[in-house]
């Protein structure tokens, strides 16, 4: 049965119109199209250099795609600022990028980086629709998830079929209907300890799939950074990184899980640099930030204190993180101010 979504729902057919485009942008409308075109300036850019040394015809297809959603969203993102007179932001330019630089990824490290970044964008995408009232910023949100959830389903089919990713682990199937009735449930470091629900499972293999993406594009940056202590602040993310995967594997490896493994070996030995030290630096200040989102949704479907206590752990570590790449990029004059509320003091 190949139902459609209106095959299902009724319509429902109000008098009064939504908002239009003669209502002015809310601030909540303002800040996801200034978040979206932003990181979409900083995608197209390093996309760019990914193209330049990319052999593999599928792979290729794969980064021209997600380069041609990058423009697409900016553009619409343009006109709707340009008719609002918003000031379009800076974000990132081919100053940031040296198209000629030697390769310092191979090319199947790109498909676990789109697969990183796509996720990134739509969750970025899916928290905008049920915030934003005007029809036709809504309706832009909607087709960007659209678009994000057509590309992650190419993006896993590339994987799946050139055998870059291991299966997610495999559990039993329930007997029946199982109810909770002891509070040792929670427990994690004493007495009985149950093993890890499916939740669970899925957060802590998420977790991991996403920073052995995110230590190996650090791997990269460090080689490649001038500035040292933009170098340092790298460093300590790998090690920080390395050291969370390291315990998140361990969980699943004492119930005998499968876990995916590192792609460290897909990052060359180049240090001739093929981005600014302001992409790399605010690449890696987004996309920690993200991560905090990404482990408080972890928290919220965690049932036992061990992990409670080693998101908890993880969270302080990229909060500290994030706020000392976000003083370097302030000293240096390279972070862009997202639109603010009238100062009324």
């Amino acid at each position: 049965m190949d139902l459609q979504p209106m095959d299902i729902m009724k319509p429902i057919l109000l008098r009064t119109p939504e908002l239009d485009e003669s209502q002015p942008l809310t601030s909540l409308e303002m800040g996801k199209l200034w978040a979206t075109y932003t990181g979409n300036s900083m995608s197209s850019q390093i996309l760019s250099y990914f193209l330049q040394n990319c052999e593999d015809e599928y792979i290729k297809t794969l980064l021209e795609n997600g380069l041609a959603l990058s423009k697409d969203f900016m553009k619409r993102i343009e006109t709707f600022f340009t008719r609002e007179k918003f000031p379009i932001p800076v974000g990132f330019t081919k100053e940031d990028i040296n198209l000629a630089a030697p390769r310092l990824y191979e090319d199947t490290f790109y498909v676990h980086y789109l697969k990183y970044a796509a996720k990134a964008g739509m969750s970025l995408y899916a928290v905008a629709i049920p915030l934003v009232m005007r029809k036709d910023i809504r309706a832009f949100f909607v087709y960007a998830n659209q678009c994000t959830t057509i590309f992650l389903d190419q993006i896993n089919n590339v994987l799946v079929e050139k055998k870059l990713i291991s299966k997610p682990p495999i559990i039993p199937t329930p007997n029946g209907v199982d109810f909770i009735h002891k509070q040792d449930y929670l427990n994690g470091f004493v007495g009985d300890i149950r093993p890890l629900h499916a939740l669970e499972i899925t957060h802590l293999y998420d977790n991991i799939e996403n920073n052995m993406t995110s230590k190996a594009l650090l791997l990269g940056f460090y080689q490649t950074a001038k500035d040292q202590k933009i170098k340092a602040l790298f460093k300590r993310g790998l090690d920080m990184t390395d050291k969370a995967v390291k315990q998140y594997i361990e969980k699943l490896h004492i119930e005998n899980l499968t876990t995916p493994s590192y792609i460290d070996h897909l990052v060359t030995t180049s240090t001739y640099p093929p981005f600014s030290d302001k992409i790399m630096l605010f690449h890696k200040v987004d996309m920690f930030s993200m991560k905090i989102r990404s482990f408080g949704n972890s928290l919220a479907v965690n049932g036992r204190r061990d992990l409670t206590l080693l998101y908890g752990r993880t969270l302080i570590n990229l909060g500290l993180f994030v706020d000392d790449g976000a003083n370097i990029l302030i000293d240096k004059g390279w972070m862009e101010s997202p639109p603010k509320a009238f100062d009324r003091s």
